[in-house]
């Protein structure tokens, strides 16, 4: 039996393009060998989640969320709490398509982007959990992770990163910090603190150097701490940041842990990949290797990919086996 795949898009991402070349990339996952169908989201809630977990419980072999960060997030809600999880593709059509840029997916068109699964090419990507939730790219707290509800979904169309910069300008003299209890592997970070950030990939809000040791399918989210901090310092902070020299700055606690338990006596919202996630106290937990995922691993650097070294030397191994002759 042919296997099945289900494109989940949403037809107002990227100002329709992915409307209006649907069938076309209908087609290149037909030639990758799945009989392929499309699923057009509404504006109800969770309408990607519930299809997702629809077609997964019914046997697709592969669900493609094609869409903005926050459409990926809705599938990988649907499918990550079953037993048995499809593989998965994902074609970007956001404003800041981090997990894209993470997986070297072209990100400027969508057909290209689903030539990728054409490469055959997967990494078993960790993923987080939150609660009852599941995240993809960043979970964290404190008031500068609270950035992303407060920009019109209209401007960060329209104006992309721009957006964000003007609203984070906006937001910097108001920021204070907040109690933080952070517990976390082989630590307790207890004290004030401006924001706490985990993250899954090296790419946040679009900038590279923020995780720039980050591991895919290592099993360990990358923590990163900004204690109490003043104006000047969230703007040193930020410049460091930009260039990757913040890791090892006093102000920052930079860590790899598999799970966090954050609590604290202010209210504190979670941000789950740019949505708000719930209050504190929560808890988090890296699920390692949990998603099947298509990728350009071709250009993705090996240091990002635990199992990389290991899969290299089967196809070694193997590519030896077939030079010895036959009994």
């Amino acid at each position: 039996m042919k296997k099945r795949a289900r494109v989940i898009y949403n037809p107002t991402s990227g100002r329709e393009l992915l409307k209006a070349k649907m069938i076309d990339i209908l087609n290149v996952f037909e030639q990758a060998g799945y009989e392929t169908s499309a699923y057009a989201t509404t504006p109800e809630p969770n309408s990607a989640r519930d299809e997702a977990e629809r077609a997964a419980k019914d046997g697709f072999e592969l669900i493609v969320a094609a869409g903005g960060d926050g459409t990926i997030n809705e599938v990988i809600n649907g499918i990550a709490g079953l037993p048995k999880r499809p593989r998965m593709a994902i074609i970007p059509a956001g404003t800041t398509n981090d997990y894209a840029r993470a997986l070297h997916i072209p990100r400027e068109d969508p057909l290209e982007a689903a030539k990728i699964v054409l490469k055959n090419q997967t990494v078993k990507m960790d993923i987080g959990q939150a609660g009852e939730s599941y995240f993809i790219n960043i979970a964290g707290g404190g008031q500068l992770t609270e950035l992303t509800y407060d920009v019109p979904s209209d401007m960060k169309t329209i104006f992309g990163y721009l957006a964000y910069l003007v609203k984070g300008a906006e937001m910097l003299p108001r920021i204070k910090p907040i109690d933080m209890d952070l517990v976390y592997d082989g630590g307790e970070y207890k004290g004030k603190a401006t924001m706490f950030l985990l993250a899954l990939t090296n790419s946040i809000g679009g900038f590279e150097q923020i995780v720039p040791d980050a591991s895919l399918d290592d099993g360990k989210f990358t923590m990163i701490i900004v204690k109490q901090a003043n104006l000047v310092d969230m703007l040193h902070l930020i410049v460091l940041a930009l260039n990757g020299k913040h890791i090892n700055d006093p102000r920052v606690i930079y860590r790899k842990t598999n799970k966090v338990i954050a609590k604290s006596t202010d209210r504190m919202m979670i941000n789950l990949d740019g949505e708000y996630g719930g209050d504190a106290p929560m808890t988090f937990r890296n699920l390692k290797q949990h998603i099947m995922m298509y990728a350009n691993t071709d250009d993705i650097p090996d240091s990002a990919i635990t199992e990389a070294d290991v899969l290299e030397a089967e196809q070694k191994f193997m590519k030896e086996v077939e030079k010895l002759p036959e009994e």
